[in-house]
């Protein structure tokens, strides 16, 4: 596996670089505070391909790699991880589910706008009962001649206010336990659906993150997503792939957060010097960016090996975990290092701080990934 980029990923690492430093970088504090969802940002990313990275031509996608994809995220985090988290999760969860799992007749009708970036993608799992613990859910769906009729709510959606597409899981056969679950897609406006609660979070403020209630919702019956009853089966291969993504935002938060410690430091002075000249100061630099490539290089061979079709739930837990976890050290050094101004809105050490969190929580908490992980090791 040789991960060194091609002069074509290296372009597109460019290319998604000057984006986000000339189209978000100028917004990041502002969005961050009003809690934006930057709708007027979609159609730039769009026009990128940003919203359909690794889906086919056919369904209006860009046809990027895995590793291309871990690209994007990174770059996009590296400068506000909110936006990251808004286009990891319409690609990696809503729109990946369709493609994975619809029909021909689903594909060109829901995923081919969301590919587009005509619609954003939002996917209900979490239930305020029912998070790590997802069969546990409480939203259930019943058959009722050519429909289906879907009640109960989901919570920490993200996109939930303003997701046109949703894919949302629900019980159909309680006595059957995980094998009772399936995946329903429904569209925004539907009678019965209705946007909740937005939630007022610590961090990566810019990305929607909402409760969505389901009061005798009808939907029709070939909105049925995969088989009936294999719902949380294709939840988890949903979220092998979904893992990476996370990892990579992890990896492109760390990167942020490590160069704006390294540029502080060589700007502050105490002592008559600047503090990159103490030793203190060097070796945190010198984990940070050690660890940064370790949870690269674990990130891209996950990436690699879904490229190959391989199974990669070892891989992608692994990459989740360690990029979360290293990412939240680096953060935390980057405020240590910024001193009192690590503390202050004026820098963005404070937000780095704020955002990184999420990524030990979303999408598996690392207790969870450790529980997966664990899990693989002793099955083997």
């Amino acid at each position: 596996m040789d991960f060194r980029l091609t002069e074509e990923q290296a372009l597109l690492r460019r290319t998604v670089r000057e984006f986000a430093e000339t189209e978000i970088r100028p917004y990041v504090r502002e969005w961050d505070q009003d809690q934006h969802f930057p709708t007027e940002l979609m159609p730039k990313l769009a026009s990128l391909g940003l919203l359909g990275i690794q889906f086919p031509e056919e369904y209006g996608g860009a046809a990027m790699s895995a590793i291309d994809y871990c690209l994007c995220i990174e770059e996009l985090a590296r400068v506000d991880p909110g936006v990251a988290l808004s286009v990891a999760a319409h690609n990696g969860l809503c729109a990946s589910h369709i493609f994975l799992f619809g029909t021909a007749d689903q594909k060109k009708r829901f995923l081919t706008p969301l590919a587009r970036g005509e619609k954003i993608g939002a996917w209900g799992l979490t239930e305020s009962t029912s998070g790590s613990d997802a069969a546990g859910m409480r939203t259930t769906a019943a058959r009722a001649g050519v429909c289906w009729v879907i009640n109960g709510s989901k919570t920490f959606t993200t996109h939930g206010r303003v997701g046109q597409t949703m894919v949302v899981m629900a019980v159909t056969n309680r006595a059957a336990g995980t094998k009772g679950v399936s995946a329903f897609i429904v569209e925004h406006g539907t009678p019965g659906m209705t946007p909740g609660k937005k939630e007022d979070k610590l961090g990566m403020r810019a990305s929607d993150t909402s409760e969505v209630l389901f009061e005798n919702c009808r939907i029709p019956a070939e909105q049925l997503l995969g088989e009936e009853g294999f719902g949380f089966v294709n939840t988890m291969q949903v979220l092998d792939a979904g893992r990476i993504g996370i990892a990579a935002l992890a990896v492109g938060l760390a990167q942020g957060a490590y160069e704006a410690a390294l540029n502080y430091a060589r700007e502050r002075r105490a002592f008559g010097r600047t503090i990159a000249g103490f030793q203190a100061i060097q070796w945190k630099l010198a984990d940070a960016a050690t660890r940064i490539e370790a949870a690269r290089l674990l990130t891209y061979r996950a990436a690699y090996l879904k490229e190959q079709g391989k199974r990669t739930t070892l891989e992608s837990a692994m990459a989740k975990l360690y990029a979360s976890e290293i990412a939240v050290r680096v953060a935390d050094d980057c405020v240590q290092i910024h001193g009192g101004y690590g503390f202050v809105k004026d820098y963005p050490a404070e937000k780095y701080f704020r955002d990184v969190k999420l990524t030990t929580i979303g999408e598996g908490t690392s207790e969870i990934q450790r529980l997966v992980i664990a899990r693989q090791l002793l099955s083997r």
